[in-house]
């Protein structure tokens, strides 16, 4: 009402004194304002509004620079969501897990076998041995292939009880769910045929069609560059498939000229086909880790302790699953497959 009145009344001294009473309380206002900031404590914080506002997005930039960094400190102790897990009954009582099933030697159905055409690779190994510490059995997993899409809902519905499915750990991702310290390290990286005339990451990709999954870094990545002017403004990167093995499919079906795609899932796609290989150098560095709810802190704070001891285990631990499915791909020595030392910056 009181808001009403005083348009009336500049309405009624017309547009030159309204003009000027508008200009007289904004000076007064922006005189007001430092008098009107919220109270700090004793260590100088402000306790509200714009102190609060200033905090987190102070948080979100330390993030930014660092979200591989962004999880809890390892402890063995169980939690309400560890009992959850445990309190299923007979044959429910595994652990869920979202995973690929069609990424070659990292989440996959070997036709050879045997009839149960088991999945295996390097997340799955994982998968076994956090169900092991857990549950006490490595089977005792239910297992959802899901799409590269669906990763974040599938966690957010409680479809699953976390997600290892090569998923990097990045800042857009840790507002919607929680990630363990990574597990390996990688990073983008080109896929083309071998006649094709792409060198890279660079001026050849003009006029190429370039094919990413929805709702990947690979997807982030491109869409962000070709804005900023860093990537060639004629590259089409209109193409986007639910799950990255599409992108393979497209490429060997001439639909597309290149796929953008994490260089460790690459190298295993080229071993899948010897008309396609890696071309140029990494662009981006990616960290895998173990996704799961941002409100589940006892079972990040569980896996993070399993990573400690899959890392230190020298007989059936990270090295050896390196060895027995990627080594072949990727090359006999891990040092850069390899994740830093982690640290624990996320204290809540």
């Amino acid at each position: 009402m009181r808001g009403r009145r005083l348009r009336a009344v500049l309405r009624g001294w017309g547009g030159v004194g309204a003009m000027a009473v508008v200009c007289a309380l904004a000076v007064v206002f922006a005189l007001l304002l430092p008098l009107i900031q919220p109270e700090t404590d004793s260590g100088g914080t402000a306790t509200g509004g714009g102190g609060v506002t200033h905090g987190i997005q102070a948080r979100a930039d330390a993030e930014c620079e660092a979200p591989e960094k962004q999880t809890l400190s390892p402890s063995g102790a169980d939690g309400a969501t560890i009992d959850a897990i445990r309190s299923r009954q007979g044959g429910k009582r595994k652990l869920i897990v979202g995973v690929d099933q069609n990424s070659f030697r990292w989440g996959y159905r070997d036709p050879n076998s045997g009839a149960g055409a088991d999945l295996e690779g390097f997340d799955i190994d994982l998968v076994h041995r956090i169900a092991e510490d857990i549950l006490g059995d490595p089977d005792a997993v239910q297992f959802k292939a899901i799409p590269t899409d669906q990763r974040i809902p599938a966690i957010k519905d409680g479809r699953v009880d976390m997600v290892v499915r090569t998923m990097t750990i990045n800042c857009e991702r840790l507002g919607e769910v929680a990630f363990s310290a990574p597990y390996f390290k990688t990073g983008q990286q080109l896929l083309v045929p071998k006649s094709s005339t792409i060198t890279g990451y660079d001026g050849s990709l003009a006029d190429q069609r370039i094919c990413t999954a929805k709702g990947s870094t690979a997807n982030t990545k491109l869409a962000g560059d070709q804005k900023a002017g860093e990537l060639v403004s004629s590259a089409d990167i209109a193409t986007t498939v639910p799950n990255q093995l599409d992108c393979l499919v497209r490429l060997q079906l001439g639909e597309v000229d290149a796929v953008v795609t994490d260089g460790a899932l690459a190298a295993s796609q080229a071993a899948q086909d010897p008309t396609v290989e890696l071309r140029g150098s990494p662009f981006t560095t990616e960290y895998y880790g173990v996704a799961m709810k941002k409100d589940a802190d006892d079972l990040v704070r569980r896996v993070n302790q399993i990573l400690v001891e899959y890392r230190q285990d020298t007989v059936g631990g990270w090295q050896a699953s390196y060895d027995k499915w990627l080594s072949a791909t990727l090359g006999k020595n891990s040092a850069k497959a390899q994740p830093p030392s982690p640290q624990y910056l996320r204290k809540s």
